[in-house]
């Protein structure tokens, strides 16, 4: 790829007032809600330490007036467009790129409309990676998925406007639009070196994030969950009891394209699998103290076998219960290397609706490893030759038994081929 394609920072300021309110509602407020990996636990405070001290407010006003005056594109100098660019900025310095963020208040009430389950736009989730918008994972049955949307691709253009210099909440801004109008993205391929231009189709996207169904001719299971909202935990119980209640003995549960979710939600997730008060992450602060997340103490888990298929698009919630489930010995994870996302985001929502997504802590396995920007290694590497279309459980019911045998999804036929032939063992085993 060509140097003048990499997105680069920007940052701006604005007038004393304006910058005496972000100053406040950044170091003042109390308040956060969920995110990826977000967590629903209230901070109990706050405290303005001194490295607060010599921030020159003035300076950013002073810079403020120049842009204004004297920028060749008065149109792009707006105020609001500066203040949207300093709060950006003062996350976007702290070098956790794709991590912590700001969030205008469009794309605050998009997340929430996400980790409710349903929101609007082409189905895909993206982060800023190493400088890029990088495409995490489309979403099932979306139609960034239907146009072939993969993983690891990297957006460049939106309907010919070059996103160069634009930071991650622009680049979605220009993505975003009213369900049934198209946007033309042009993507970079680092698979095959390329670049690859769609027409998209934005729609309203409902999302399933739980699915099961056994798989054609087998008695195994497929049970995948595409996020982690709200009440995964609850739906994935009731998903394995109905497999369990229709003689299954195996699982294949499928976190592929998972970009994650609630941290709660995760933990209850792994309580499915893990016996009761099995640690499932480790959380680390920026002082270095851990502390642990377990398993409730009335967890009843299945003791089916369990294949895991994780994949590049498998991030953050996907992460942790996938590590934890291979940490512990619980399963066999089968696919390709995760994304690599190991910080517990907190929402700081700032007074004008907009907020900041803040990383407090990382994460690690219960054995203590670390998986920021490394991401979990699966115990068996099983790549997919270019675009394949996954074999999901909505996929699967209508599959015969032949037709799941010819699937180029070799990681679904692997992870059936394990749990057939007796490698994996039950629980307990």
């Amino acid at each position: 790829m060509q140097s003048e394609d990499k997105p680069t920072r920007q940052t701006g300021g604005r007038s004393s007032a304006w910058l005496s309110g972000v100053l406040l509602a950044i170091l003042l407020v109390l308040l956060f809600v969920g995110g990826i990996i977000f967590d629903r636990v209230a901070l109990r405070g706050f405290v303005f330490g001194n490295n607060a001290e010599g921030f020159n407010e003035a300076l950013l006003e002073e810079a403020r007036g120049i842009i204004q005056n004297h920028y060749v594109d008065q149109d792009a100098a707006t105020t609001a467009r500066l203040q949207d660019g300093a709060l950006a900025g003062m996350v976007e310095i702290l070098g956790d790129t794709g991590h912590s963020r700001f969030m205008t208040p469009v794309m605050v009430e998009e997340q929430r409309n996400s980790m409710a389950g349903e929101f609007e736009g082409i189905g895909a989730y993206v982060e800023m990676r190493d400088g890029f918008v990088t495409v995490v994972s489309p979403i099932d049955n979306s139609p960034a998925q239907a146009m072939g949307v993969q993983p690891g691709y990297i957006v460049l253009e939106v309907d010919g406007q070059d996103m160069a210099g634009l930071t991650l909440q622009e680049v979605i801004s220009h993505i975003l639009g009213p369900a049934g109008t198209p946007v033309t993205i042009t993507f970079f391929d680092p698979e095959t070196g390329e670049n690859v231009t769609l027409t998209i189709e934005r729609a309203r996207i409902e999302l399933q994030n739980v699915s099961w169904a056994m798989l054609p001719g087998t008695t195994i299971a497929q049970a995948r969950i595409a996020g982690f909202s709200r009440g995964v935990g609850e739906d994935l119980a009731a998903a394995i009891g109905a497999a369990e209640a229709q003689g299954a003995t195996g699982i294949i549960f499928d976190l592929r394209n998972n970009p994650g979710g609630l941290l709660d939600e995760a933990v209850a997730v792994a309580g499915e699998f893990l016996s009761a008060d099995s640690v499932v992450v480790l959380r680390q602060d920026a002082q270095g103290q851990v502390s642990e997340e377990r398993v409730a103490g009335d967890a009843r888990p299945t003791t089916l076998p369990v294949v895991v298929l994780i994949n590049q698009g498998s991030a953050s919630a996907s992460e942790i219960v996938s590590g934890a489930l291979q940490d512990a010995g619980r399963a066999t994870l089968v696919g390709e290397t995760t994304f690599g996302t190991g910080t517990v985001l907190n929402e700081f929502p700032l007074s004008d609706g907009s907020a900041i997504l803040l990383a407090t802590e990382q994460w690690l396995t219960p054995n203590g490893r670390v998986i920021w920007r490394q991401g979990i290694v699966p115990d068996e590497t099983v790549e997919l030759n270019g675009p394949v279309q996954l074999i999901v459980p909505d996929t699967a019911r209508a599959l015969t038994p032949e037709q799941l045998a010819a699937t180029e999804d070799q990681q679904v036929l692997r992870a059936l081929e394990l749990l057939q032939g007796g490698v994996v063992s039950s629980f307990g085993n």
